[in-house]
Parts: structure tokens; C-alpha cells; sequence
């Protein structure tokens, strides 16, 4: 049980405090509500662009890691579709110091010509890296567009093309960070060897000053592209591509429901039941079995909006690109048809909650938690979700996967050996 205290500040901004008694040590996490869904169409790449801008420094703090490491601490962030995300994690006796730093770079970040056009080069280059120079790193840029049209989440956080990056000017990232960086738009959770009421006086003392003038624009008119609804899909869809790879692989993605769906859980379940572990569905069958593939995966976005499931293999010599997808279907298709046995299903329900338990071994791993439930919109799930998986029945499986694994709904991808 994760015992914390949630409290919010005159200007905003959401705390969580959890004492962490296990630990010596400190963990901060800053969840901004701002990722990729939020950019314009014709600006893309810009949440996580100020991933890396927002390491940049202020006037006060130039070196935002150099005072870190100095205390015994180190920090990173991430960016999703959803929101982006920053820890770090010190010894508990430079605390204060850490929400300082967090406060200090929320409110006055340096943004010069010069730190912009440094990042700018930083991130072109792991575009390059990641997504041009390694075999299968261009999946995601390929098949969101496919299953997307209208949402943004047709794009990859990276971007939908890497010039938006690199055209960025000095106003367009300014005007992005006074709109999202702010207390109202993030949520804090501390947790520490520390009692509730010295980490919240902690946090007041750090943000007591920070942006409480009411000069921030509205919040309201802010995501207009993260309001978008994706039309049904009505046909199935299919791209094919060729790349210098090992082997081809097949990639079929069906669009399915949002993280606030009574489905969500489900369909979650649904990936696990197909592809997790040796013994899971794909696996046995695809690759064991049938020898049709070296490898085969399933797996759900897990976005907070409408999201994907996606089935996957990496074919052996000789087999077709047909020859998989229809044997991806017809797993898909059995599932729906014949559903689930309730030890089958206590299997992965087993496997989650272990995994759910293990997540929290850490303090940092609790901060997030803590910050990521909240967002959704729900705290109280970091105690409760296993229950919430433990109450899905083989009823609830089938008819996910009838919803979800609809033909005309069908997103196809054959990403070949060239």
C-alpha cells in the first residue's frame, strides 16, 4: 500500500508527498501536461525539444546537472504523446535544493539563440540515430500515420518531420514554454525519509514565488489539436515499404479504445494473453509450433486517447508476408471467437499484478506512479488497479477482442527485407 497526501498550492500546482521510509534517498518527479498531442501540426517535435531545453539552465542556475551531481544526484526525462516527464532522485538532505532547481527552471528557463540551436543539432541527430540509422527505427513514423488521420497522435514525439525542429525560432519555443510550463498545467510528488509536512513545506517554500501573477495565458484555449476525434476507420488500410533489415517483418495495428474505457483493461490483457512470455499464444504457436517466425510480439500504445493494438512477427526465410499476417489474424480471430479459459487468463492477470508490485519497489518508481495516476485522473488506482485487473472476466476478454479485431478496422504493414 503506497500511503500518500495530495495537496495543491495557490498557483496551481498539484503535490503529492509520500513518505519513504526504505530509503535514504530523495525522489522528485514533475509531470507536465504536455506531449506531442499538443503541437501544431506544422510544429511538431516541440514537447520534446523542451525535453532537452528544459536542461539547459537560468540565469540563476546555468548548469541545472552540475548543482545536481554536485549533491549526489542525477536526473533524466521522458516525452509520450501524453505529457512529458522529469525525476530525479538525491540524497534526502539536498531536497530542498532539488525543488528549488524544479522551480526555478519551470519559472525562468534561459531559452538563448544559442541553447536552442544546440538542441536543435542534439535532436536532429538522434532523429538519425534512432529512427534513420537503425534497422526497423522507422516502425512507429510509418504505422501511426497509417492507423491516424485526423488525431495528432498520427505523429511520433519526435515529430512528423524533423525540419519543424530545426525551423523552431526563439518565440515559437518561448511561447510554448510560458504556455505549458507552469503550476497549473504540472503535477509534483516528493517522496523521501521525510514526514508529509516538512516535504510540503519544502515545496511551498520552493514555488512560493513562481508564477502567481495571473499573466499566464489560458489554459483553455490551449490542445485544440489533442481535442480531435479520428473518424471510424471504415476500410482496412495497407502500406508496404522496403528497408535494408535482417528479415522482414509484418506489422498489423486495429484501432481501439481510450485509457478510460471499460475495454482498457481488457485489451491490455488481450496483448498479454497473445505475446507475453513463451508460453503466450504468438509465441507458442508462430514460433514454436509453426516456425513461421523468429520472433512475435502484441502490445497496446497504452495512450490516454484512442489507442492501437498491435500484433507483430519477424519472419523466417521462406515465408510469405501473406503467409504471417494471416496467421496473425487468425490468432487474433480465435481469441474472439473461442475467448479465453479462466486459468489462462489467471495466468496474465498473475503475471501483471507481479510486475505491478515489483514497479513500486522504488521510491522514484512511487513518485511516478503517484504523478502518472493523477494525471489520469485517479490517485487512488497506484493502490488499486491490480484489483481492477483481478475483477476481468473471460466475458470481458472476448468481447474486447470482437470489439477490437475488426477487419475493416485493419491497419497492414509490410515492412520487407529489401
Amino acid at each position: 500500500m503506497v500511503e500518500y497526501r495530495k495537496h495543491r498550492l495557490a498557483n496551481g500546482l498539484s503535490v503529492l508527498t509520500h513518505e519513504a521510509w526504505d530509503t535514504p534517498l530523495a525522489s522528485v518527479n514533475l509531470l507536465y501536461n504536455v506531449g506531442s498531442r499538443d503541437e501544431d501540426p506544422s510544429r511538431t517535435g516541440f514537447a520534446h525539444l523542451f525535453e532537452h531545453l528544459m536542461f539547459g539552465g537560468t540565469s540563476d542556475v546555468p548548469d541545472f546537472d552540475a548543482v545536481l551531481s554536485s549533491l549526489g544526484g542525477e536526473s533524466n526525462a521522458f516525452t509520450n504523446c501524453d505529457y512529458t516527464n522529469y525525476y530525479l532522485t538525491l540524497p534526502a538532505a539536498g531536497l530542498p535544493t532539488a525543488l528549488a532547481l524544479e522551480a526555478d527552471r519551470m519559472a525562468h528557463l534561459d531559452i538563448s539563440a544559442k541553447a536552442l540551436q544546440v538542441q536543435q543539432h542534439v535532436v536532429t541527430e538522434e532523429y538519425h540515430q534512432r529512427y534513420t540509422n537503425r534497422p526497423y527505427g522507422d516502425v512507429w513514423l510509418l504505422l501511426r500515420p497509417l492507423c491516424y488521420k485526423v488525431h495528432p497522435y498520427r505523429w511520433a514525439t519526435i515529430g512528423a518531420d524533423i525540419r519543424h525542429v530545426g525551423e523552431a525560432t526563439l518565440d515559437d519555443v518561448r511561447t510554448f514554454h510560458q504556455l505549458y510550463y507552469r503550476p497549473d498545467n504540472a503535477i509534483l510528488a516528493v517522496a523521501a525519509p521525510l514526514r508529509h509536512e516538512e516535504m510540503l513545506q519544502m515545496v511551498i517554500d520552493a514555488w512560493q514565488s513562481s508564477l502567481a501573477d495571473g499573466d499566464m495565458p489560458s489554459l483553455s484555449q490551449t490542445s485544440a489539436s489533442a481535442q480531435l476525434r479520428e473518424p471510424e476507420q471504415q476500410s482496412a488500410r495497407q502500406l508496404q515499404v522496403q528497408r535494408d533489415v535482417p528479415a522482414t517483418m509484418v506489422y498489423i495495428a486495429w484501432p481501439m479504445c481510450n485509457h478510460y474505457h471499460p475495454h482498457f483493461r481488457a485489451c491490455d490483457l488481450v496483448s498479454d494473453l497473445l505475446a507475453n512470455g513463451n508460453s503466450s499464444r504468438l509465441y507458442t504457436r508462430l514460433v514454436k509450433e509453426q516456425g513461421l517466425m523468429t520472433e512475435a510480439d502484441a502490445c497496446i500504445t497504452g495512450d490516454a486517447g484512442p489507442g492501437l493494438m498491435v500484433l507483430s512477427g519477424k519472419l523466417r526465410d521462406g515465408v510469405t508476408a501473406d503467409e504471417a499476417a494471416a496467421a496473425l489474424r487468425r490468432e487474433a480471430q480465435q481469441l474472439a471467437t473461442d475467448g479465453v479459459s479462466d486459468y489462462e487468463l489467471q495466468k496474465v492477470i498473475n503475471k501483471y499484478e507481479n510486475t505491478f508490485v515489483f514497479s513500486q519497489y522504488k521510491a522514484a518508481d512511487r513518485a511516478l506512479a503517484l504523478c502518472y495516476y493523477t494525471w489520469l485522473g485517479d490517485t487512488d488506482l497506484i493502490n488499486n488497479e491490480p484489483t481492477a485487473y483481478r475483477n476481468i472476466t473471460p466475458v470481458d476478454i472476448q468481447e474486447a477482442a470482437r470489439e477490437v479485431f475488426c477487419n475493416h478496422h485493419e491497419n497492414l504493414m509490410y515492412y520487407e527485407k529489401a
